[in-house]
């Protein structure tokens, strides 16, 4: 496109692209927003080296890949923050520059944003399910290798507390933690060896997997190697709700009532909010936290929503496919709220901001002005936006059964 582009003479036009969602996944109330950073990085480092452009002889003509080998972008980017929530035509990422070098960010912004803000959101529903019981990401040896580093990051950005992934701690500085697996446990001859080797090496307060053989033996053991001081014991098997209750007045029985109980086992938040009742201290969630919880993507798209038209002037256009429509024009967001600072809509202004009625909150921050990023936050940041912006959504979002979204999109303007 882009050397058909340059041939013709547009590829230098100035467009608007928009990165939005048509709708929310089915049945969820909202989403939330991550990958920024990622993407803020990407776009940083989007070159074509040496060997890319070996590889593209013979795709595109030699012009093309001189103009590939001095590619930066210039132009300038809004958008939504890390951990904000968003609903259906959130304008949530505004590239603005000339056609050939905003269109070329398409494919990474898109991969970045579906993925992340997929895990983000399960992350988010599952966080508010948990209420205060802290959740742990472990979903590492159920995706791709480097997915598994983004999702730690999602996961930690939407109210998780830590990650069992190192390069997750390494690269983004997540909070690890982790725990023995059953081959540890099987690997020594008795039980009591191998969590006297978990102990002896990492100390009373460490978590110790009770559920290989018989969970009641286990506890009784664990408690015997590592003393009523012991930090925890992790279930991953059987009927979890009941299982910790035997758990929690056995380990009562035994003097150590400090002793947390961990579970996990293909938790979700429907599982999770199942056991708000249980005497559950952590929950530690795989697969279905890297999946999505049923939804691994988003369903984002990348549109271009406005171009210079041949007198210079800045023209709206729109896709008009059935049930693909764009809507065109620059686009402005804020969450509008009421009185009581409660989120009532999702305004979104069409070539102009809508007007701010004193109550409410504008959403499209400058994360790249010139090519240089401007709007780098930090992941505790990203985590202190999650949790103001969900705490302004309607209580309705605690439901973890299907429903609308819980404030609607307003479009304002021609």
């Amino acid at each position: 496109m882009v050397q058909a582009a340059r041939q013709s003479g547009t590829a230098d036009r100035r467009a608007v692209f928009e990165l939005f969602p048509r709708r929310l996944p089915p049945g969820r109330r909202y989403g939330v927003v991550a990958g920024v950073g990622r993407a803020l990085d990407a776009i940083e480092d989007f070159r074509f080296d040496p060997a890319a452009l070996t590889a593209l002889e013979g795709v595109v003509d030699p012009d093309m890949l001189e103009w590939l080998g001095s590619y930066r972008f210039s132009g300038d980017v809004w958008g939504y923050a890390e951990g904000e929530a968003y609903f259906p035509y959130s304008p949530l990422l505004v590239v603005e520059g000339t056609f050939a070098e905003a269109v070329l960010l398409e494919t990474v912004l898109l991969s970045v944003y579906n993925h992340d803000s997929a895990i983000a959101s399960a992350a988010s529903r599952m966080t508010l399910a948990a209420g205060d019981r802290p959740c742990i990401e472990m979903g590492s040896r159920r995706t791709h290798e480097q997915a598994a580093v983004a999702a730690a990051r999602a996961a930690y950005v939407a109210g998780f507390d830590a990650s069992s992934n190192l390069a997750a701690r390494a690269r983004y500085g997540v909070p690890s933690t982790g725990t023995a697996a059953h081959s540890f446990t099987l690997l020594h001859d008795a039980e009591a060896d191998a969590f006297r080797a978990q102990v002896q090496t990492l100390g009373v307060g460490t978590t110790l997997l009770v559920d290989t053989y018989d969970v009641a033996e286990a506890v009784r053991l664990a408690v015997e190697v590592a003393g009523t001081g012991l930090g925890a014991v992790r279930l991953d098997s059987g009927d979890l709700g009941e299982v910790a209750r035997e758990v929690r007045a056995q380990l009562d029985g035994l003097g150590a009532s400090s002793t947390r109980i961990v579970v996990t086992s293909d938790l979700d938040e429907h599982a999770i909010a199942a056991l708000a009742a249980a005497p559950v201290d952590a929950y530690g969630v795989g697969t279905q936290l890297v999946t999505g919880s049923g939804h691994p993507t988003c369903g984002f798209v990348y549109k271009l929503v406005a171009r210079e038209d041949d007198a210079g002037e800045l023209v709206s256009v729109a896709k008009r496919s059935t049930d693909k429509q764009s809507i065109g024009g620059r686009k402005y967001a804020l969450r509008r709220r009421g009185p009581r600072g409660v989120a009532e809509a999702e305004v979104v202004g069409i070539g102009a901001p809508p007007e701010d009625d004193g109550d409410d909150r504008p959403l499209l921050a400058p994360l790249v002005r010139d090519g240089e990023v401007v709007g780098r936050a930090t992941l505790e940041e990203a985590r202190a936006r999650h949790r103001a912006s969900i705490a302004e959504l309607p209580r309705a979002i605690t439901m973890m059964s299907a429903g609308e979204p819980v404030i609607p999109t307003v479009h304002l303007g021609p």
